[in-house]
């Protein structure tokens, strides 16, 4: 069975933003030899990137950290606001907690350091690709240190306010599921589970699914 957020055709695509266009050109002949993966675009500037991803409508959106002119970050944000088919992988030099934190909470799949291997990098568009998330292990524990440092004292008053149902729906978001996968194994509609992910996020006071993975990374995290 083919995933969706591959082509008929079989390849994925991507969309390239990076300021560096050594980086960008670089990372573009990496992905170009793949049969199964074609770029269909690529920008230095946030703005370029904002009016080109949603015309070329990539499988996978893989964005630098730090821009001359915003952050790959905010692009995420947006571009992931207007479809969420998208998936973004950050791609920084720099091993930024407050940056890393931001991605999660914008929606990034995934976020490596640009010291990642050529071939590490293939399986991470792939993975990211077919609806996996991935995120740097070293990166990502220091902000789950940081999340176990600043804890929400009214997480559990808000998790008391979710039926049993949406306790279990909010979990399964928190493992990175998408609202179908949820339905298969929940047994219901997608439909239904998108009622139920509108409900919970608003009992929780939160717009984005994403917000509330990084709620379900913070409560773990205090469990430890």
């Amino acid at each position: 069975m083919r995933l969706n957020s591959v082509r008929e055709d079989g390849k994925i695509t991507v969309f390239l933003l990076d300021d560096h266009e050594v980086v960008r050109r670089g990372v573009f002949e990496l992905l170009s030899v793949e049969d199964d993966i074609e770029v269909v675009g690529e920008a230095g500037t946030a703005a370029d990137a904002m009016a080109r991803i949603p015309a070329t409508r990539p499988d996978v959106a893989v964005l630098d950290v730090r821009l001359p002119d915003g952050s790959g970050v905010e692009v995420c944000r947006e571009i992931r606001s207007r479809d969420e088919n998208i998936k973004c992988l950050m791609l920084t030099s720099f091993a930024d907690d407050e940056a890393l934190f931001d991605a999660i909470m914008a929606g990034a799949s995934g976020y490596v350091l640009k010291a990642i291997r050529g071939n590490e990098l293939l399986t991470a568009v792939r993975d990211v690709a077919a609806g996996r998330s991935l995120l740097d292990p070293v990166a990502t524990a220091r902000v789950l240190e940081r999340l176990r440092n600043g804890k929400d004292p009214k997480g559990d008053e808000r998790l008391a306010d979710l039926t049993d149902q949406e306790r279990r729906i909010l979990d399964l978001i928190g493992e990175g599921m998408t609202n179908r996968a949820i339905g298969e194994q929940l047994h219901l509609a997608e439909k239904t589970i998108k009622n139920y992910v509108s409900s919970l996020l608003s009992k929780l006071g939160m717009e984005r699914r994403s917000q509330a993975a990084a709620f379900v990374a913070r409560i773990q995290a205090e469990k430890r």
